[in-house]
C-alpha cells in the first residue's frame, strides 16, 4: 500500500522500472521475484483519482427505462429505489486494476445506488498480519473504523472487491477488537459484490453462455460462494465451482524466488489445467487479484472479476434496447 501510493504519483516511471527488459530483472533479483514472474504493471490513473473526477451521482441508462422497485423487493425485472453503498477500494483494485471498481461503480448504480469511497485512500492491512506486526494492523484498521463508521451507522452497507480484504473485516476485525462496536459494525457490514445484489433482490439482464469459477482461500474459509453461482445462475450462465484448492499464488508467496516452484505446482493440480482446457467461450472468472495473476501468468486466459462481467452483461443489455 505505501509503495503503491508513492508508485501511482509517478505511474509512467515505475513502470518503466519494474516492464523494461533488464531494469525489470534487476528490480525483481532485489526484490526476491522469481524471474519467471512478471510484475504487474501499475494502471495510468488509480481508481479513487477517476471516481473524484466524474460526477457524484451518475446513475446508469438503464434506470431510464426501468421501473423502480422498493429496497429490498426481491424478483421480476426492475431496479431498487435509490440508497447508498460504501465501496471499498482495495490497493490490489485501486492501483492495478481500476477498471475492476469502476465496473462495479457501474453495477450498483444500474442497480440503483449511490456510490460513496472512503474519504481517503486506505488499506485493510493484510500483509501486515502475515508479518506479526498486529499493532500496526489494528492502527490500519481503527483509521478504516473511523472513516466508514458514520455510513455504516446510518445502515448502508459496504461492499468488498477483494476476498482477502473481506476476511479481514469478518474475521480478522472482530477478534482484534472484540468490545467494539464499530468493529462488529464493520464486520456485519462488509459483503462481497454477489452478496450485496443478491440480498437486495435485484435481477440481472440476461447474458447466458458458461463460466468456469476459482474461488480465492479466504472467499472458501470464510465467504463462501452461494451469493455468486446464485447471481450468475441468474444470468443465464452455466456455472462451474472449480474444486482446486488454492491457486498457488497466495499474495507474494508465489512471486517469490524460492517458492515459485511449489506454486506452480499448486496451480498446475486443477486449477491451470482446467483454464487451459476451458473452450473460449467460456467466462473465467475469480474476484481475487492473486488468481487472476496466477491464471494470466500461466495461462493464456485472463480471469474476469464478478463486477466485469455483470458490467458486460449490462452493456449488452443496454446496447440491445
Amino acid at each position: 500500500h505505501v509503495w503503491s501510493r508513492i508508485a501511482a504519483r509517478i505511474p509512467r516511471v515505475a513502470n518503466f522500472f519494474n516492464q523494461t527488459p533488464l531494469l525489470r530483472d534487476a528490480a525483481k533479483a532485489i526484490a526476491g521475484i522469481a524471474r519467471q514472474r512478471r510484475i504487474p504493471p501499475y494502471a495510468s490513473q488509480t481508481f479513487l483519482d477517476w471516481f473524484a473526477k466524474r460526477a457524484s451521482v451518475r446513475l446508469h441508462p438503464a434506470l431510464a427505462r426501468l421501473p423502480p422497485r422498493p429496497l429490498g423487493e426481491g424478483g421480476g425485472e426492475g431496479v431498487l429505489s435509490t440508497s447508498q453503498v460504501v465501496l471499498w477500494a482495495d490497493t490490489f483494485t485501486n492501483y492495478f486494476h481500476p477498471e475492476i471498481a469502476r465496473a462495479a461503480v457501474e453495477v450498483l448504480e444500474a442497480a440503483g445506488y449511490e456510490v460513496q469511497l472512503p474519504a481517503t485512500g486506505l488499506c485493510c492491512g493484510r500483509p501486515l498480519y502475515d508479518h506479526g506486526r498486529l499493532n500496526e494492523a489494528k492502527r490500519y484498521l481503527r483509521q478504516i473504523m473511523a472513516a466508514v463508521g458514520p455510513s455504516l451507522a446510518g445502515g448502508a452497507s459496504i461492499v468488498v472487491l477483494e476476498p482477502s480484504c473481506l476476511a479481514v473485516f469478518r474475521d480478522e476485525l472482530p477478534n482484534l477488537f472484540p468490545q467494539d462496536e464499530e468493529a462488529r459494525r464493520l464486520s456485519e457490514a462488509a459483503v462481497t459484490l454477489a452478496e450485496f445484489l443478491e440480498r437486495s433482490g435485484w435481477t440481472p439482464p440476461r447474458l447466458e453462455g458458461s463460466a468456469l469459477v476459482h474461488l480465492h482461500c479466504h472467499q472458501k474459509a470464510v465467504i463462501g460462494a452461494r451469493a455468486d453461482v446464485a447471481l450468475l445462475s441468474k444470468l443465464g450462465l452455466g456455472v462451474k465451482v472449480l474444486d482446486s484448492g488454492c491457486c498457488g499464488m497466495a499474495g507474494a508467496f508465489g512471486f517469490e524466488r524460492a517458492h515459485y516452484d511449489v506454486s506452480m505446482q499448486i496451480g498446475e493440480r486443477v486449477l491451470l489445467p482446467a483454464v487451459r482446457a476451458a473452450p473460449l467461450d467460456t467466462l473465467i472468472i475469480s474476484d481475487g487479484f492473486s488468481c487472476r495473476e496466477q491464471i494470466a501468468q500461466a495461462t493464456n486466459r485472463r480471469a474476469l472479476h464478478l463486477a466485469e462481467v455483470l458490467q458486460t452483461a449490462l452493456r449488452g443489455s443496454v446496447t440491445r434496447g
